[in-house]
């Protein structure tokens, strides 16, 4: 499904309600599966999650998680310790091509055993799961975080728990911590000094509601529209000024680029402002790789220039996201340099109009770039793809006045 989105809308007056985050819906999710008496409230409606509690509730023995990620990292540990039971984890044609070998060394210093049904290093794998009695292991800490947050994840359950230690530099700290204030919620006793992150076990919580806040990933896509628009007051819901999540870094990024946010309850309004916007942006993205791509479009369509680094995630997301973004931005007339870690844009004046976007599968491309139809017309290939994170998009973008055909 290919989209046309256009509008001649340069007032932006809205409430959307965003969908839960799909980064605490999913490790929720696997603690529920490990502590039944929680309560979750707010989830993600988004096919990640979906494909998570399908994967989670169903005794399948071949476990089908196509482009979700972060359930592959997230199911890999919690079947690895699933006692008796052995599950052959696949998924996409990508999804087989993006590396788990990290997680599985982990695992197996614990005592796990995994293999591997085709290429070493990635999926598909059978599991075997096991007691694990062992606690202590080490990983690579500038790998993605969801390996660690897997094993803190299952930790609790374990008979010992669990002692990381993470080796070198370590990446994406704020989904560390979020995962360990998930925990910490539960009244799951847990440590983070140094490189060393420890879980207690702990075999049973009390029951409890654990109400999801909105994603944040997802409320970049509006920051960028306000940034973009003339005129905007956008309020999203439900989400709160003390985020677990690290996108949250949003209000400080978009304050450079004339968006003001102003939290009331659950409610977060934002609002354009004349404020002064910098020629040329520059970013360390290290905890918060996700919302590159939001930022560089809005940066394209602000007409000024950025340097992004600390991004070498995302050449192993659903795409390689840095060379994706070289290829659509210069498609558009933009000038963009690319390297393993960093994203270079030259500021311009001029965008193309009616240029096709390819998506490569994946959902960030799809609504990163949508906001540049405030500027010029744009077409978004394989628009669907939405659904991974954010099933509700086109329609919120219709509510603020784009004509999408």
């Amino acid at each position: 499904m290919n989209l046309l989105l256009q509008t001649s809308q340069s007032n932006l007056q809205a409430q959307i309600a965003v969908t839960g985050s799909k980064s605490e819906t999913n490790r929720l999710l696997l603690l529920q599966a490990l502590f039944p008496n929680i309560t979750l409230a707010n989830t993600s409606n988004s096919d990640d999650s979906e494909v998570m509690q399908k994967a989670l509730l169903g005794n399948e023995e071949i476990v089908d998680i196509h482009h979700a990620g972060t359930a592959m990292r997230f199911l890999t540990a919690y079947f690895a310790v699933n006692e008796s039971r052995e599950v052959v984890l696949t998924g996409s044609q990508r999804m087989t091509e993006r590396p788990i070998k990290v997680l599985v060394e982990a695992l197996e210093q614990l005592g796990a055993k995994i293999s591997y049904e085709k290429e070493p290093g990635y999926p598909p794998i059978r599991i075997n799961g096991q007691k694990i009695t062992d606690s202590k292991v080490s990983i690579p800490a500038n790998v993605s975080s969801q390996y660690i947050s897997a094993l803190l994840l299952v930790a609790p359950k374990l008979e010992n728990g669990i002692e990381i230690t993470l080796v070198g530099e370590i990446t994406s700290v704020p989904y560390i911590k979020m995962t360990l204030a998930l925990l910490n919620n539960l009244d799951i006793k847990t440590s983070f000094e140094g490189n060393v992150i420890t879980v207690y076990p702990k075999q049973e919580v009390e029951s409890k509601v654990m109400t999801v806040e909105s994603d944040w990933s997802s409320a970049s896509y509006f920051f960028s529209l306000v940034a973009l628009a003339e005129n905007a007051t956008v309020s999203l819901t439900s989400y709160t000024e003390t985020s677990l999540q690290g996108d949250s870094a949003l209000v400080e990024i978009y304050k450079q680029m004339g968006v003001e946010t102003h939290f009331e309850g659950n409610k977060m309004t934002l609002t354009k402002q004349g404020n002064f916007i910098p020629q040329t942006l520059n970013l360390e993205l290290n905890n918060t790789p996700d919302i590159a791509q939001t930022i560089v479009v809005t940066c394209l369509g602000l007409g000024i220039g950025c340097h992004l680094t600390g991004l070498h995630t995302l050449k192993i997301k659903e795409t390689d996201r840095l060379e994706a973004l070289r290829i659509e931005l210069t498609k558009l007339g933009a000038s963009i340099s690319v390297t393993n870690d960093s994203l270079t844009l030259l500021a311009s004046s001029e965008i193309n109009h009616n240029i096709k976007i390819a998506t490569y599968n994946d959902h960030r491309m799809a609504m990163a770039f949508a906001p540049l139809a405030l500027k010029v017309p744009i077409i978004i290939e394989n628009a669907e793809v939405v659904s991974k994170s954010y099933p509700d998009f086109w329609e919120d973008l219709k509510s603020l006045g784009f004509e999408i055909s």
